[in-house]
């Protein structure tokens, strides 16, 4: 976990540009400006629930024939606990809930869930890393998340002899910004440090950034996981950063860490 800096309010002066989903984005901005950050909202991500549909409403009917539960991110955890609170007045007994990562797990027992999740790390590949995930032998096992989203954990789950059934909530796409909008963001505000905290925000920011020719290659830019780290060094950005870890705070504090130049100066994504 990164250090805070001393300071109250070690990031005034300092530009930011957050790539976060609303209301994720609108949170961490006031975060930023508490420790003396300028902020520039500017979503790259935009998650609109789905239709409900018979096949999806069979499976949360049953529910109860899931021996472990995955969901992937706290707005599939959410959205599940609509769900739930229409057709499950109480939840059924014997399932294992897993989340990956702490703000997904914080969400779902805030509603009375015990959930497994990973010590150490938020991605796919630690929750995959718990042994209670390790071996199936035919077991159900429900994957909660939004339509498209990575294929890892199922495929790993179904390698392992698990049966997993993916129950899509939500859809994501990128929102229409104006060229306006794009300059003011980018250009004119010329941000220290941009925050992309999933693979596909960066490419939506790789592709924004393409097509209003400009370039953030040499900001500070803050990535959820090495894999999307390696993602954004083969795109051309020079100092990518993975935070202590995804709660606001940390993020503010590893921003801060970094433009001060502690942990050696830029670039600690290991």
């Amino acid at each position: 976990m990164a250090t805070p800096h001393a300071d109250s309010a070690p990031l005034t002066g300092r530009r930011i540009l957050i790539c976060r989903p609303e209301p994720e984005a609108s949170r961490l901005a006031g975060c930023f400006r508490a420790a003396g950050a300028e902020t520039r909202t500017l979503p790259l991500i935009e998650r609109q629930p789905l239709p409900e549909t018979p096949e999806r409403r069979t499976l949360i009917l049953n529910l109860d024939q899931f021996t472990h539960i995955l969901v992937v991110s706290p707005y599939a955890a959410r959205l599940l606990l609509e769900e739930l609170d229409n057709w499950w007045p109480q939840l059924p007994t014997g399932i294992q809930w897993y989340a990956v990562g702490s703000g997904t797990a914080s969400v779902l027992t805030k509603h009375g869930i015990s959930t497994r999740k990973p010590s150490n790390g938020w991605t796919s590949e630690a929750l995959l890393a718990l042994p209670s995930l390790a071996r199936f032998s035919g077991e159900q096992v429900l994957l909660v998340r939004g339509e498209d989203g990575r294929e890892l954990i199922r495929q790993t789950l179904e390698q392992r002899g698990a049966r997993v059934t993916a129950l899509a909530l939500y859809q994501r796409r990128v929102p229409d910004h104006t060229e306006q909008e794009i300059q003011s963001a980018i250009k004119d505000f010329a941000p220290d440090a941009v925050i992309a905290l999933s693979g596909e925000t960066l490419n939506n920011l790789i592709a924004l950034c393409g097509n209003s020719s400009h370039n953030l290659h040499d900001r500070l830019l803050i990535v959820p996981a090495a894999r999307v780290a390696e993602q954004a060094r083969a795109a051309g950005f020079v100092n990518p950063c993975i935070p202590g870890s995804l709660a606001d705070t940390d993020i503010v504090a590893s921003v801060a860490d970094q433009l001060h130049g502690r942990d050696g100066g830029f670039g600690s994504a290991k």
